[in-house]
């Protein structure tokens, strides 16, 4: 099996390079190769190519320059997808993309599931959910999974911010109000491993450990493994305080419920997704190392 990844880079791109070696040959294109802004060039390489599977972990990812660059974000968020699931439905191959918890309003306490109303608030989740109904209008054979939080040992994620911050600062404030569940990019690339390899049926599905927590929580949780390892840092967990979302305005509106309900995936494959607490202890170790 051919397996064209985009994205590959990324932090979930990354791994299931790792992930999903053993599944076929993976052909990666990196931006040198492949512009994934030039819609003819995409389509050019497409036609240029035997591929068995699209696995798609492209996309903008910043969510405030996307307040400034919407040009940008809606060509990988949106218009790309859509050109994939177009391309996967004339070739009767099957379609991987991955979206997010910022497609919905993030109002109230309750996990949203597949079937909650969408409402984004800002345009960086306005293009994932275009992203997502243009797939889901266009290709007959897709799977897309809805992920929140991703952090990872390597990139420019949450975690390693933190790390980073904490060897210069004595105190750090952390938005306390934001609710959701830290996602690993490893786990994420063992479970699209895993749904392949398992047939799951298409559709839509979230994909987010168990148990939720707030940045503050998070924040919190990492210090307190960095203690635990012995690392030198001048912030503990003692020293970081907590805030409202209203306390650190962001060009982005940020929704305060991205709790994910994805007991539809373990059904489906007949797994226990892990809890968070143990999936960034996994991802610090490995980050430490």
């Amino acid at each position: 099996m051919r397996i064209l990844l985009l994205g590959g880079t990324g932090q979930v791109g990354f791994e299931l390079q790792r992930s999903l070696a053993h599944l076929g040959e993976i052909i990666a294109p990196g931006r040198a190769i492949l512009d994934l802004m030039n819609k003819s060039a995409v389509e050019d390489y497409l036609n240029k190519k035997r591929i068995d599977l699209i696995v798609n972990a492209a996309a903008w990812t910043d969510v405030d320059k996307a307040e400034d660059h919407k040009v940008a974000a809606q060509r990988l968020n949106t218009d790309l997808p859509e050109q994939l699931a177009q391309y996967s439905t004339t070739n009767k191959i099957k379609l991987i993309h991955y979206s997010s918890d910022y497609v919905f309003k993030g109002s109230g306490s309750k996990p949203w599931n597949e079937n909650s109303p969408i409402g984004p608030l800002n345009f960086y989740g306005q293009t994932k959910i275009e992203g997502d109904d243009s797939i889901q209008q266009s290709s007959f054979n897709y799977l897309i999974f809805r992920i929140s939080w991703v952090y990872s040992a390597r990139g420019n994620n949450f975690m390693n911010s933190m790390l980073k911050l904490a060897k210069n600062k004595t105190k750090l404030n952390i938005v306390s109000d934001q609710i959701g569940t830290p996602t690993p990019a490893r786990l994420i690339a063992e479970v699209t491993a895993l749904a392949i390899h398992a047939r799951l049926e298409s559709g839509l599905y979230h994909l987010t450990p168990r148990g939720e927590t707030s940045w503050y929580g998070f924040a919190k949780a990492i210090f307190d493994l960095a203690l635990k390892a012995g690392l030198k840092l001048t912030v503990s967990s003692k020293n970081v305080n907590p805030i409202s979302t209203k306390e650190y305005p962001t060009p982005a509106r940020r929704p305060q419920n991205s709790r994910m309900d994805s007991s539809k995936l373990e059904s489906a494959l007949n797994i226990e997704l892990p809890d968070w607490k143990s999936q960034l202890e996994l991802t610090f170790n490995e980050c430490i190392k």
